[in-house]
């Protein structure tokens, strides 16, 4: 029998698929990275905070007391105050109803 005089054959002409397997993970991880950055920027902006909507000029809250959230319903304007009192008003800017904590 004859003998083959070549050298080893190295990794990538062992495994001719080595050299597209590589290819095919590097493309993988450099897509997953995009991803992350992009799930995370859109994130970033979708949970950044929005500013408070402005209180109607006609509505006049207790004294001392500041705006923590608002919010306009159909026939109400509801405020929560920072203190945790909750302040229902109509749309003329009547106070009609108060909740405390």
């Amino acid at each position: 029998m004859a003998r083959d005089d070549r050298a080893e054959p190295g990794p990538e002409e062992a495994l001719p698929m080595l050299r597209w397997l590589r290819l095919l993970v590097t493309s993988l991880a450099a897509v997953m990275g995009l991803g992350v950055i992009a799930i995370t920027v859109l994130l970033w902006m979708r949970l950044s905070e929005a500013p408070l909507p402005q209180l109607p000029e006609h509505i006049a809250l207790p004294d001392g007391a500041k705006p923590a959230a608002l919010t306009f319903a159909r026939d109400w304007i509801v405020v929560v105050t920072e203190g945790g009192e909750v302040l229902l008003y109509d749309h003329q800017g009547r106070l009609r109803q108060e909740v405390r904590p």
